[in-house]
């Protein structure tokens, strides 16, 4: 069938693999950075694309490209296609406020639940344009139409202006707080309470649909969140739980039925194939350990030496990692705290550990959080950038509590996208069957009252 790309276009950068159409083989990949920050001018993210594609060696020759792209994020545009402001990303916690109004004025999370499957918070789109009312109301006067950051790049690679020509898929599209992974459906009505107008919003659709042709004459796939990419990627099955450690964290299943969370916890998405992706989100994952392998002054192997020196449950130092507030509990502006400092655990050994310990043992309630919504977990994937750690590895199963498959290192995002251009391609039922990566399988017991002493850390948060 020739070739594809699948393009991952996550916070920090844009990744493009290009893959055989048939089998899944790597033929080549490129990779740019993107601009810091938590809001972002969306045309930085095409021009990182471009240099993505020609680190890889150029696109000329592939015959069909989908793009994954970084859920929720607010990209505005006027009836030219010019985008109106900066976007504001997923990590953009300046939205709390909004959220919280949004929740309040339907009487709750339980009718956001059963009208979209999302209950809003901070990262969620449809809190970022109400805050985008009340702050920047000549923003919203000059916006013509509102779209996701893969959207926004599925458009930009058809190189049309033409906003009716916006597109996406129902992974990504619900991920905004006004689209129904269970009816399929936009909600106007929660859009226009939230922003007061009804912009233009991209055609949803379906998940080998084509969006239309690059300029060089290849597909264009419908594209969707990276999540939803993850999951197709690794190729998860229903029964199959994927923890994704990367900026953020993410515990999300492969679901043949909706889910609807009143709490909030659990976001009621869709994947990429048809089916659902019940989804629990933290803020605070890979960059955890950073940030305490910068406090110890250590690169990132000594760091996992250090923290696998330690014993089990790090003598009862335990971390609450909100460095960058929360998501999942709601916490936006809480701060990361250590409990338990004794002079005996006072080590960089024991911090290591604990900081470890603790990023997981917010994960862990992740997936509790999807088990209590009736999702069913035979086993445990773990992806991401910060599953590369030794540490993160050995030490998964025992705050998880569940045998974990670590999939060899690699672009799951991009090879999901990469995925979904090979069936848009095919045009069949189904998408190829390609040839994943080994798995390496680590198992280990729970160790004990560790979750218990995080949990009674962590409720210190939610009693304030």
């Amino acid at each position: 069938m020739g070739l594809v790309a699948g393009v991952d276009s996550s916070t920090q950068s844009c990744k493009v693999v290009v893959r055989d159409a048939e089998t899944g083989a790597l033929v080549r990949s490129g990779s740019a950075r993107h601009p810091d920050g938590t809001e972002v001018d969306p045309t930085a993210w095409w021009s990182a694309l471009r240099e993505a594609f020609e680190s890889a060696g150029g696109v000329s020759d592939v015959d069909a490209i989908a793009v994954a792209g970084q859920q929720h994020g607010m990209v505005c545009l006027d009836e030219s296609g010019d985008v109106t402001r900066p976007a504001l990303l997923w990590n953009d916690t300046r939205s709390a406020a909004a959220a919280a109004e949004l929740v309040a004025e339907l009487g709750g999370g339980e009718a956001w639940a059963r009208r979209v499957g999302v209950v809003p918070v901070a990262a969620v789109t449809v809190s970022k344009l109400r805050w985008l009312a009340g702050a920047e109301p000549a923003a919203v006067a000059r916006t013509a139409a509102v779209c996701l950051p893969h959207d926004y790049l599925t458009w930009r690679l058809r190189e049309t202006r033409d906003l009716a020509e916006l597109v996406t898929d129902r992974g990504d599209a619900s991920g905004t707080g006004y689209y129904s992974a269970a009816s399929g459906r936009y909600d106007d009505d929660l859009l226009t309470t939230a922003l007061g107008a009804r912009p233009v919003l991209p055609t949803v659709l379906g998940p080998a649909d084509r969006a239309g042709s690059a300029p060089w004459g290849a597909v264009v796939g419908a594209g969707t969140g990276d999540n939803m990419a993850a999951a197709l990627g690794v190729g998860a099955e229903p029964g199959d739980v994927v923890v994704s450690i990367g900026t953020s964290g993410t515990a999300f299943a492969v679901a043949e039925h909706p889910t609807a969370d009143a709490s909030g916890q659990v976001a009621g998405f869709a994947d990429a194939t048809g089916r659902f992706l019940p989804l629990v989100c933290t803020l605070n994952a890979a960059r955890v350990l950073d940030a305490v392998a910068l406090m110890l002054g250590v690169d990132h192997t000594r760091f996992a030496e250090l923290a696998l020196s330690a014993p089990p449950g790090a003598d009862g130092l335990t971390l609450v990692p909100y460095l960058e507030g929360e998501r999942t509990p709601n916490l936006p502006d809480a701060t990361g705290a250590l409990h338990g400092l004794r002079l005996a655990n006072a080590t960089p050994a024991h911090q290591a550990r604990a900081a470890v310990e603790g990023m997981l043992c917010g994960l862990a309630d992740a997936v509790d959080a999807l088990v209590a919504q009736g999702v069913r977990v035979n086993r445990i994937l773990l992806v991401g950038g910060g599953a590369r750690s030794a540490a993160v590895r050995q030490l998964a199963p025992t705050v998880l509590g569940r045998p974990v498959l670590v999939p060899a290192p690699g672009e799951y995002v991009a090879d999901g996208a990469a995925r979904q251009a090979a069936w848009a391609l095919s045009e069949k039922d189904s998408p190829p069957a390609w040839q994943l990566s080994a798995r390496e399988l680590v198992d280990g017991d729970p160790t004990p009252g560790l979750r218990d002493r995080y949990a009674e850390a962590r409720d210190k948060f939610l009693t304030r």
